[in-house]
């Protein structure tokens, strides 16, 4: 039955719907049927009235129905709140039928159930993944013949149409990912013609029933993954099918109860919810689209969205539909700088689907369409370098300014000469289609051009903690777990801006190292980039770090090891994280009150300090910004309230991890093949127990959840270590006695065992648990003894505190032979007992820090003014001709402060810098 019509101004005529309207108001002026947008936002059934009256339909969230005559008895039959859906979902697609199941796939699954052996199937030869996986299965398993074919172009389906054999004709239009159109009606009318028995099945997700309704054109069947337009918020999963012949509802019907995929009430409420909102959320989506899709065809991409006048099959696509869609897509000649640009961006979101309320970015060829063979993807002309771009509902400038930011980090785009404001135009692309043009590099260093990207004026404020091993030091190498947790003696990273074009380091605790580089000669030649976003590789790239070593460094670092290496990690990361055309030019500095080298974790710190500040100079994290008041503050109404958490778990995890898959390349420049202990617990903090992979027990790290943090007392022995001999040493007595050793090593494995369940013990009391803590601690320092792993100084130290009137429990630290001791200090112990302990100890030659054990991991001081969280805080700029040594001081900084501080005054002067936020 073909639909009733009324025109509308934007498009000749569309249907008329049979939602009840309110009768003329008289004679002379009736009113008219309801458009689609109020259809959409109307959810009425006059068959299924609620006994309540209530505005939204209900969940009827249970399986069952009691009585034996009632139209519902079991949910996978049927269920109201899916009645009320299915009425509204055909009533807004000119349908007389519709189902809603799990899925996209899952409807696709039950219209493909009609099918039998020897059925043939026509289908486009751009289509979703997910679709053509089915249908492969289909053609290996089920006996049925498929025929992929370029659908723009109805005569191409002519020689495939078989008068009964040709069982299903499967059309997208537009098609995912390319946008290619298809004459649904022509196609509809050529396939009755030739094979009247067989069915046209259009997949129309990318459209929705606000835009297209494909019924109106002859199909027989027309699906909709309703997780994208139908819901709008990607918080479920769901399917919709819809027809006008009662033969087919009553197979798919059938099928749908068999088989048990029916939405779930949950679902069918939140796609009823997310459906009363569709005609909004595609008006803005399709008109922001536009805009995208208008500056990308500016710019020379080749840009495929069927709003754009050059789009081919632009005027059938009129005909089908009320709207262009809020899908586009993109090529940019070159699949590295694809991965790049999607890569870059911030705004739009990586993710495999569409039809979201905020905006996301792919790459099909890795990501939906994976699964199709690359040599399917060749030959049907799918590009490898395609970007797919959903458009969500943010706003359109913000959007197409980070679209701008990604393609300039990216590489894609330049800043054209001399334009007075931001004008974009192609960067030149090498004839390999992977470098980019030399002048492009150079863009951040031309002081006449417009930076790529926004000036960086901050100086950026970042610490992270030290650690010890509290038990299990030694026998960790022979698969017996560790306990580490962090210590709030800390490494602290300066980054001042100088923009002009040099990047200089000072250790001031390494032998106050200073350098400076002229970024432009460095060996940029030996660096293989590592994507945004993408993980460097497991293994060092060994032709940087010679190229650096050989090109870079002052022939001075010779005599100066420690600061060598130093060096080498900044600079190694410092050029494998740049990315697009800006090269940062800063100075760092790196303090610390942790004692270099005493087994503390320094090394560890100073690499989460080093490529935390690399990550946000280099722009590949970013910390969240406070959102500006939307009112002024009243008495009556005082606004929104922040409440301070002093600091703590302010830094997304996310960032977290990124630093620490980060920290550990930096620790394998420093040590070659690190645990990953040190560094996860600089960046993450707390405690965490670690155990060595090719043992028995379950490897690796796990964090010890409720750890409390307490006071310990951390004695360097002012003894250098000696750890391969120390290593070398237990394992040629576990040889020689291995029963001992055997012994020794399962002992220290239950001293772990229970210090991690009393850490972790929620109920435990704190009294209690520092005594267990205390007994476990002497314990475990005698099977170190045994294992030889001591020296004497750390002895004298731990008979020191044992006396009286201390009577504290200490045990060596780290690799032992040297180094630090920790000394447990209970809650009761007076301050000026520690004081006079601390003063002996400091007598003897030692040198005490007393300090926590189990606070945070990873610092940034909060680029937002704590007073009234309004934005960054730029130091004011003071004339160029002041100088500082060999910098050009372009700023009034707290670089001086920090580098002329005393040890024991820094933790204090950086704690008052502002509001610290923490891992």
């Amino acid at each position: 039955m073909a639909p009733a019509t009324i025109e509308t101004s934007q498009q000749g005529l569309i249907p008329q719907h049979d939602l009840p309207t309110p009768e003329p108001e008289s004679p002379y002026r009736p009113r008219k049927p309801y458009r689609l947008g109020t259809l959409v936002a109307t959810v009425e059934n006059p068959d299924q009235k609620d006994q309540y009256g209530s505005s939204s339909v209900p969940i009827y969230q249970t399986a069952t129905f009691k009585g034996v005559s009632g139209e519902y008895d079991y949910t996978r039959s049927g269920n109201p709140t899916r009645s009320h859906l299915e009425h509204h979902i055909a009533k807004i697609s000119s349908a007389g039928h519709a189902f809603t199941v799990a899925s996209g796939m899952a409807a696709l699954d039950v219209i493909l159930r009609i099918l039998k052996p020897g059925d043939e199937v026509i289908a486009g030869d751009d289509i979703y993944g997910g679709t053509n996986r089915l249908l492969t299965y289909l053609k290996t398993h089920g006996g049925v013949t498929v025929h992929h074919v370029d659908t723009t172009n109805p005569k191409n389906l002519h020689a495939h149409i078989k008068a009964g054999k040709t069982a299903m004709v499967l059309l997208e239009s537009p098609t995912n990912p390319l946008l290619r159109i298809a004459d649904l009606a022509t196609i509809a009318a050529d396939v009755k013609a030739r094979a009247p028995d067989a069915l046209v099945v259009v997949d129309n997700t990318m459209m929705s029933p606000y835009l297209q309704r494909p019924l109106e054109y002859g199909a027989d069947i027309v699906y909709d993954s309703a997780t994208k337009y139908l819901s709008g918020h990607h918080d479920l999963m769901a399917g919709v099918i819809t027809c006008n012949r009662d033969d087919l509802a009553k197979q798919m019907a059938f099928v749908i109860n068999s088989v048990g995929n029916a939405l779930s009430p949950f679902d069918c409420f939140l796609l009823l919810r997310g459906i009363k909102t569709l005609a909004i959320r595609m008006d803005r989506q399709q008109e922001t689209a536009m805009a995208v899709a208008a500056m990308l065809d500016r710019l020379g991409f080749k840009v495929n969205y069927p709003g754009l006048p050059n789009h081919p099959g632009r005027e059938i696509h009129e005909r089908n539909a009320d709207g262009y869609g809020a899908v586009l897509s993109f090529t940019t000649g070159d699949t590295a700088l694809s991965e790049r640009i999607v890569g870059a961006a911030r705004l739009w979101g990586i993710s495999v689907s569409f039809g979201c309320v905020n905006s996301l970015i792919s790459m099909p060829c890795v990501m939906s369409h994976a699964s199709i063979d690359p040599a399917i993807r060749a030959e049907r002309g799918l590009p490898e370098d395609l970007i797919r771009l959903c458009v969500g509902i943010e706003d359109p400038a913000d959007l197409i300014d980070d679209l701008e930011h990604a393609l300039l980090e990216a590489g894609a785009i330049t800043v054209s000469a001399g334009a007075e404001q931001h004008s974009f135009v192609r960067a030149t692309i090498a004839q390999k289609g992977v470098s980019i043009s030399r002048a492009v590099e150079k863009l951040a260093f031309n002081e006449n051009a417009v930076s790529a990207r926004p000036r960086e004026d901050r100086e950026w404020f970042v610490s992270a903690p030290g650690k010890v091993i509290l038990f299990g030091e030694h026998a960790v190498v022979h698969g017996v777990t560790a306990i580490a947790a962090s210590v709030d003696l800390r490494c602290y990273g300066l980054t001042s801006p100088r923009h002009d074009g040099k990047v200089a380091l000072r250790f001031s605790d390494l032998g106050d190292f200073y350098h400076e580089w002229v970024l432009d000669d460095l060996p940029w030649d030996a660096v293989t980039s590592v994507g945004v976003g993408d993980q460097h590789p497991e293994v060092l790239d060994q032709k940087l770090v010679d190229a650096i070593q050989k090109r870079a460094l002052p022939a001075f670092l010779e005599s100066n090891l420690s600061a060598k290496a130093a060096a080498i990690t900044f600079l190694y990361l410092y050029m494998v994280m740049a990315h697009g055309t800006e090269r940062p030019s800063f100075h760092f500095s790196v303090r610390s009150t942790l004692p270099v080298g005493a087994g503390l974790g320094s090394s560890a710190s100073f690499s989460t300090c080093v490529v935390t500040a690399l990550l946000l100079l280099h722009r590949r994290v970013s910390i969240p910004s406070v959102p500006e008041p939307t009112r002024q503050a009243t008495e009556s109404d005082p606004g929104h309230i922040h409440v301070s958490h002093q600091g703590r778990r302010a830094i997304p995890m996310e960032i977290a991890e990124e630093v620490n898959r980060w920290a550990f390349i930096a620790e394998k420049i420093l040590h070659g093949n690190p645990s990953g202990v040190d560094n996860s617990v600089a960046v993450f903090g707390g405690a965490l127990a670690y155990t060595r992979p090719g043992f028995n027990r379950k490897s690796g790290m796990e964090a010890i959840h409720g750890f409390k943090s307490f006071r310990f007392l951390l004695t360097d022995s002012r003894v250098p270590r000696d750890t391969k001999r120390l290593v070398a040493g237990v394992s040629a007595k576990k040889l020689a006695e291995p029963d001992l050793v055997g012994h020794l090593l399962e002992a220290i494995q239950s001293i772990s065992d229970e210090a991690r369940r009393a850490l972790g013990d929620p109920e435990m009391a704190r009294e209690g648990l520092l005594k267990a803590l205390a007994a476990l601690i002497k314990e475990n320092h005698a099977h170190l003894v045994s294992l030889g792993v001591s020296h004497p100084v750390l002895e004298t130290i731990r008979e020191k505190t044992a006396a009286d009137p201390y009577r504290l429990s200490t045990k060596l630290t780290g690799a032992g032979g040297g180094g630090c001791s920790v000394t447990l200090i209970p809650d009761d112990v007076e301050e000026s007992l520690l004081a006079e302990l601390m003063a002996a100890l400091e007598e003897s030659g030692f040198h005490p820090y007393l300090t926590s054990v189990g606070g945070s991991g990873l610092g940034i001081l909060s680029p937002y003014a704590p007073d009234n969280h309004l934005g960054p805080i730029t130091p004011p700029e003071t004339p160029n001709d002041v100088a500082d040594g060999p910098l050009h001081v372009l700023h009034e900084s707290v670089r001086v402060a920090f580098e002329e501080k005393g040890v024991t005054e820094l933790t204090a002067w950086a704690d008052d810098k502002g509001k610290w936020l923490y891992v």
